[in-house]
C-alpha cells in the first residue's frame, strides 16, 4: 500500500502536468514572428507530453488507491519567445524535481520506482533541451539577429 505522502507527492505531480498542459498549450497560441513555425508545433508537443504524463501518474494514483486531483497551477505566459522558453526550462527542472522526490518515497517498490524513473528522464531530457535552446553561440546569435553566419578560419 502506498504511503498518504507519496500519493499526496504524486496528485502535485498530477497537478504540475495539468499545469504543463495549459502552459505549453498557450505558449503554442500566442508565439509570433518569425519564430512561429518552429515553436508553435514544438510547445503543442510539449502539452502533449505533459497531458500523457498527467494520464499515467493519475492512473497510478487511482491504482494506489488515491483520487486524482483535477486542478492545476497558475500558469506563466508572454510573448516573448526567450521568456517563455526560460519559463518552460524551469517548469521542466521543477518536474525533475518533483519526480526525483516521488522516487525518494515509492522506495522500495520497485515496479513503481521504475514507472517514475521513466517520466523523470522525460523531464529531464526536457531541462536539457531548453537548456540547449536558450544557449546563446554565434551560429544561433546570427541566425536570430538576422547577421550572416561567420565562418571560422
Amino acid at each position: 500500500m502506498a504511503s498518504e505522502a507519496l500519493i499526496n507527492q504524486l496528485n502535485e505531480i498530477l497537478k504540475h502536468e495539468w499545469t504543463g498542459v495549459a502552459q505549453y498549450s498557450q505558449a503554442s497560441f500566442i508565439i509570433e514572428g518569425v519564430w512561429r513555425e518552429v515553436y508553435a508545433g514544438k510547445f503543442l508537443g510539449d502539452a502533449k507530453e505533459s497531458f500523457g504524463h498527467a494520464q499515467l501518474v493519475g492512473e497510478k494514483i487511482s491504482a494506489l488507491g488515491g483520487v486524482p486531483v483535477a486542478t492545476r497551477n497558475e500558469i506563466k505566459q508572454s510573448k516573448n519567445l526567450v521568456e517563455v522558453l526560460e519559463f518552460s526550462r524551469d517548469f521542466e527542472a521543477k518536474a525533475v524535481e518533483m519526480y526525483t522526490q516521488a522516487i525518494e518515497l515509492a522506495e522500495p517498490q520497485r515496479s513503481l520506482v521504475v514507472f517514475l524513473e521513466d517520466i523523470l528522464k522525460e523531464e529531464q531530457e526536457g531541462v536539457d533541451e531548453y537548456t540547449k535552446l536558450l544557449r546563446e553561440t554565434p551560429a544561433s546569435h546570427s541566425a536570430m539577429s538576422g547577421e550572416p553566419a561567420r565562418k571560422s578560419g
